[in-house]
């Protein structure tokens, strides 16, 4: 794809950066590195998974200017304010909530994208979507290209997030076809790191809590299902590569290590020296067998390498987890 590499702007002093659901794990990373940068940042939240601690390093800072709002509902005026860049991460993604909070993760992704498409499109503001590896389900294809359209169950138990992101998806689409508006979108694999939550649901936060407490490490079916597993300060840079990038079609981002959920159990055990075991529990429907990103798009256009290995991100996650306690 002889594309050039995106080269990173080293100063975004006097740009406009509006962060949708900025108090969250990723997006509040998010916010420190265009805060870093001298953009000042507009943070949205609702706090219906994100939190007040999220946003603690950010609070201080004279260039980030949080607005509590429900981006489904409505937005706050933006009126003789100009907005350079749209992060749309504002959509629950744990497992835990697909049982509890369906319906806000549907309207999210999609009167909530709609919103904030209207709005890039009034501002002339540069959108990026922050879809999901979900969109391939539990794919049949290894590792997922973006150009698999996946093989997803609609009325499944994951159906209110997978097909909320394949929506979400659409609308850019549809707005950068019909109405102009710059769009990107990303599809995120597996993240971890600090500022996850603890009762996430997700397969680190769960193993770490049990391994912290010496409790038996659920495994579901026999752990040969496989993840692949990125650091957060890696993911920000694959998505700021991606916003600066002139791509507008799906760009996965990830860290392509992959490792069977067994061995990813074993590792965290043989990382906190915890006296764990190991139990084997029934597989939940739908839960995909294999997950590994095909990173080449990314790096065709970008110098993208993942920096932070797997040993040295779960010793920093597991950190934050004790600070929890």
């Amino acid at each position: 794809m002889g594309m050039e590499k995106v080269i990173l702007p080293k100063s975004l002093e006097g740009k406009t950066v509006l962060v949708a659901g900025a108090a969250g794990f990723v997006p509040s990373h998010v916010c420190e590195l265009y805060v870093g940068l001298g953009a000042k940042v507009i943070g949205l939240d609702n706090f219906v998974t994100g939190t007040e601690a999220n946003l603690t390093g950010l609070k201080s800072n004279s260039l980030f200017d949080f607005r509590e709002c429900n981006i489904f509902e409505s937005l706050p005026s933006f009126s003789g304010e100009n907005i350079d860049y749209i992060f749309s991460l504002a959509s629950p993604a744990s497992p835990v909530d697909f049982s509890k909070i369906p319906m806000d993760i549907m309207r999210v992704n999609s009167e909530g994208t709609r919103f904030l498409l209207e709005l890039a499109k009034e501002k002339k503001a540069r959108f990026l979507e922050a879809s999901t590896s979900e969109v391939y389900g539990d794919p049949e294809v290894h590792p997922q290209t973006e150009d698999y359209v996946g093989h997803v169950n609609p009325i499944g138990p994951r159906a209110c997030y997978d097909e909320g992101k394949r929506f979400a998806e659409a609308m850019c689409t549809v707005y950068k076809n019909f109405h102009g508006v710059e769009t990107r979108i990303v599809r995120i694999f597996n993240t971890y790191g600090p500022r996850m939550r603890p009762d996430d649901g997700r397969v680190i936060p769960n193993f770490i809590n049990q391994a912290m407490n010496d409790q038996d490490i659920s495994v579901y079916g026999d752990g040969s299902q496989t993840r692949s597993f990125c650091f957060v300060t890696d993911l920000v840079q694959a998505m700021h590569y991606v916003m600066h990038s002139p791509v507008d079609t799906p760009v996965n981002i990830g860290n392509p290590d992959e490792y069977t959920i067994l061995e990813a159990a074993k590792f965290i055990i043989d990382v906190m020296g915890s006296n764990s075991k190991i139990t084997h529990l029934p597989l939940p429907k739908d839960d995909p067998k294999k997950r590994r990103p095909d990173i080449t798009k990314l790096q065709s256009f970008s110098d993208y390498v993942p920096q932070v290995g797997f040993r040295e991100g779960l010793l920093e996650t597991v950190e934050f987890f004790k600070s929890c306690v």
